[in-house]
């Protein structure tokens, strides 16, 4: 009775994993995006009636007023900001990792 020989040739990667940290980094980055701009306009939609100084931001969207003495209100948290643009730099990343694997796979 002779023994199977071990398979020593390693399966090829699968990007699952990729593709799973990419659409979490998705989704996060869809809500960032939506509670950022419900911050500008919704929560701040009357500062334009009321400002000196209006500034204004596409991406991420953002609405804030400067006043006389130099007090900016209606601008987003920090950490919002950090998160919307770390999980967008995730998705891409990860997004084109998993391209890349899986075609790198399929010229096999």
């Amino acid at each position: 009775m002779t023994t199977p020989e071990p398979d020593t040739e390693a399966q090829p990667e699968r990007p699952a994993l990729l593709r799973g940290i990419s659409a979490a980094a998705l989704g996060v980055f869809l809500i960032t995006w939506a509670l950022l701009w419900l911050n500008a306009y919704v929560v701040n939609d009357d500062l334009p009636n009321a400002c000196f100084d209006l500034r204004t931001q596409s991406f991420p969207p953002e609405v804030a007023c400067a006043s006389f003495d130099g007090t900016v209100t209606g601008e987003n948290p920090g950490w919002l900001e950090a998160l919307f643009l770390g999980s967008l730099i995730t998705t891409v990343l990860m997004a084109t990792m998993a391209t890349a694997i899986a075609l790198a796979v399929r010229k096999r």
